[in-house]
């Protein structure tokens, strides 16, 4: 359900960030984030990493367990959104089908896939995580050993491997503003004068 009659500095969202570990996705959040904020917009960064130490403590990493964590992700994200928040979620989130049920649960959500080749994060991979997976010394690592669902149909693309990180924030706000959840910038330039 939608909230389309608010101005975009009210209007709640959930900006959900999905891709393989290390493609990028809390950088880029966190681009967004100082952006909507300098924007006067109220935020919250709901990145995978710390949920699954504080709010899903004790979850392994099964199908199960994994769907549970990104259902308690959806759940914060719904109650933050319908409350004029502009909610950023960086969490691998590798099933699409729990997925799409948390965006059918929120309602105002945007999709952006943070797309890197494999072969791009294992070059990247400063904590060597890739490389164990990859000898088998890491079960269930997504993408190695367990599935990535890559998003059918999401709001965003970005390609870390060949673009900045301000292009790719650029078009996750350019999406943003298109769809109604920040005022484009000629129209915020003139309403400050």
């Amino acid at each position: 359900m939608a909230n389309n009659h608010r101005n975009p500095a009210e209007r709640g969202v959930t900006i959900w960030f999905t891709g393989l570990s290390g493609a990028g996705k809390s950088t880029i959040a966190d681009k967004v984030e100082a952006y909507l904020r300098a924007a006067g917009r109220k935020v919250e960064v709901l990145d995978g990493d710390v949920v699954r130490t504080n709010l899903s403590k004790g979850l392994g990493f099964s199908k199960e367990d994994r769907d549970t964590n990104i259902r308690r992700i959806g759940f914060v994200g719904k109650l933050l959104t319908r409350n004029g928040v502009a909610v950023l979620v960086a969490a691998i989130s590798p099933y699409r089908d729990v997925r799409d049920e948390v965006r059918r649960d929120i309602g105002d959500f945007v999709e952006v896939y943070v797309h890197c080749p494999l072969d791009e994060l294992v070059r990247r991979d400063a904590k060597g995580l890739y490389a164990k997976a990859l000898r088998g010394e890491i079960q269930n690592f997504t993408g190695v050993s367990d599935p990535y669902e890559e998003p059918l149909h999401p709001e965003v693309v970005v390609h870390t491997d060949r673009e900045t990180a301000e292009e790719s924030v650029a078009k996750v706000i350019a999406k943003l503003e298109e769809l109604g959840y920040v005022a484009p910038k000629r129209v915020a330039a003139a309403a400050r004068r």
